[in-house]
């Protein structure tokens, strides 16, 4: 079974870099082409923020993620990262990670098209 596991969140300064971590585990191929990173804030929709195909490694980003996210792929470790260099206030959710196989393939981060979720991974950006 596939599972995802985040890790890197935590208590961030204002312009301060984020990393954050994917693991991933339990997959055979075909259980998926696609891992994406999301975010939720309290009282707001699950956003996604950029996508990675895990066999090309072609990267797709929401039009507000791009220039200031970097999401990345480490086949040998089977790690999803997600890489920003400067944190905003706003940034401040809960990251999440999740893999499947879109049926508009790249750019496709409807949340019902991702199988697999991790746990969630918290973000503070404090002043």
């Amino acid at each position: 079974e596939v599972q995802l596991v985040e890790s890197g969140g935590g208590r961030v300064q204002a312009g301060g870099p984020l990393r954050l971590s994917c693991a991933a585990s339990g997959a055979t191929y075909g259980d998926y082409t696609t891992i994406g990173w999301f975010r939720q804030v309290p009282g707001k929709e699950r956003e996604g923020l950029a996508c990675i195909n895990v066999r090309d490694r072609m990267t797709w980003y929401r039009t507000s993620a791009r220039g200031r996210f970097t999401i990345s792929f480490d086949n040998f470790k089977n790690v999803v990262f997600l890489e920003a260099d400067s944190l905003k206030h706003e940034d401040t959710a809960t990251y999440y990670c999740a893999a499947g196989s879109p049926a508009d393939g790249l750019g496709d981060l409807r949340l019902y098209e991702y199988d697999y979720w991790g746990q969630g991974t918290q973000v503070i950006v404090s002043s």
